[in-house]
């Protein structure tokens, strides 16, 4: 069965919530966690050097910069603002669902691995992550 928990943002970064996900954790199996949204991802990243979590913001914005950059001047889904049409493509290009392996009801990440959200919209935000275990027989 799932839950859904919610991630508050306030503009793009990467938000983790790897300690809320321990209390999902049971037994063994696999935990599956999923965004429900079109503009942000999910991401398994170094949670020990926050430069990591800059160094790729700025990569992926200059990667996929606003719409309202003349490089991106060939979108036309840009009534939602400069940064909704971007965010769907960086969406595209990054995982919005991960699966975590589980063992003794701990979650198998390693040393300086965190679970992030990874907002992609310039406002501030809600987002829905669901949140399942599926136990292993």
């Amino acid at each position: 069965m799932a839950e859904v928990i919610d991630i508050e943002t306030s503009g793009p970064g990467l938000y983790e919530f790897t300690g809320r996900l321990a209390s999902f954790a049971k037994g063994d199996g696999v935990l599956t966690v999923f965004v429900r949204h079109t503009s942000c991802s999910l991401l398994i990243q170094e949670n020990a050097d926050p430069e990591v979590q800059s160094d790729l913001l700025a990569f992926f914005n200059r990667l996929v910069p606003p719409s309202d950059d003349p490089s991106m001047s060939y979108l036309t889904h840009t009534y939602e603002g400069p940064d909704d049409m971007p965010a769907h493509i960086k969406a595209a290009m990054l995982p919005v669902s991960l699966s975590i392996p589980v063992t003794g009801g701990r979650l198998m990440l390693g040393t300086w691995q965190g679970v992030y959200l990874f907002e992609h919209r310039r406002r501030p935000h809600t987002r829905q992550v669901a949140v399942a275990m599926i136990q292993a027989v």
